[in-house]
């Protein structure tokens, strides 16, 4: 069977998107691990799904899977790129556009610049829901590492943004510990849905520097969801003040976020790299 997909990026975080809206999505979690393999396959960071919805005042259905197969709830970037993905193909020639997702319905348009902009909802700071194994609500956790040689107790904000988020503010984010950090607590006991970890260098108030390591898919260029957690963190902290510039190995993200109970707010691009087919059994 021939599978035609698009390639496309948000800065730096690639994807391949599938228009479902005809026929329903059925590849399994081994097919999806094997299309993203950097050299034996097409590769990506996650495979986005194009599907109708039964929602009512709702455009399409939006699905994320990363590259372990296993199903996600959000991704910012990937929200972009949806966007774009649906605007090219002509699906829809609405200015604006509300999509359902495995979180919740988000809101997507685009400025006069040709910057998506993507209405992210509130972020949950609530530990049940987030999920994180808490009995209080608190802007820092402390955690313990316990590693074979390295044991020591670090403070983390946590947050969902419709996936949960672990961000660990850093004096240099060149020398932050991303794989060796990201790894130990993408599992860690405390998050039932394992977690994606931030690593955060704040330049000034309203600039930081980032770098992400995804759950199921590692350290990635760019993480939109990760983008907006860290500035949220940073700005309930009293450490950073909106709007917050938000560079990334692959680029920069826009996040505006006045405080509960207000929605983030993330504006960046969207590119499609190029069209093709593969075989697959």
């Amino acid at each position: 069977m021939k599978l035609h997909f698009t390639k496309m990026h948000g800065i730096g975080n690639d994807f391949i998107v599938l228009d479902q809206t005809k026929s329903p999505f059925q590849l399994s979690k081994d097919i999806i691990q094997s299309l993203s393999h950097r050299h034996l396959g097409i590769g990506f960071d996650q495979l986005l799904v194009v599907e109708k919805t039964i929602l009512k005042d709702v455009d399409f259905k939006y699905r994320i899977f990363n590259q372990d197969g296993g199903e996600v709830e959000q991704c910012g970037n990937g929200a972009r790129c949806f966007y774009r993905f649906v605007k090219d193909k002509h699906l829809t020639d609405k200015p604006s556009i509300r999509v359902e997702t495995k979180s919740g319905v988000i809101h997507l348009t685009e400025d006069d610049e040709h910057m998506i902009e993507v209405n992210m909802g509130e972020p949950i700071f609530n530990p049940r829901l987030i999920p994180f194994f808490s009995d209080v609500e608190k802007n820092e956790y402390p955690i313990s590492i316990d590693l074979p040689d390295q044991k020591e107790t670090i403070n983390i904000s946590v947050i969902s943004m419709g996936n949960p988020h672990a961000v660990i503010t850093v004096q240099n984010i060149q020398k932050a510990q991303v794989e060796i950090l990201g790894t130990y607590l993408e599992s860690h006991e405390l998050f039932p849905k394992r977690v994606n970890v931030g690593f955060m260098e704040i330049i000034s108030p309203q600039h930081i520097r980032l770098r992400v390591f995804e759950r199921g898919v590692g350290e990635t260029l760019a993480c939109g969801t990760g983008a907006c957690a860290a500035a949220v963190s940073g700005i309930k902290r009293q450490l950073l003040s909106s709007p917050v510039k938000v560079d990334m190995l692959g680029g920069s993200l826009s996040i505006d976020w006045k405080g509960s109970p207000n929605p983030v707010i993330m504006k960046g691009p969207a590119v499609i790299v190029y069209e093709g087919e593969i075989e697959i059994a």
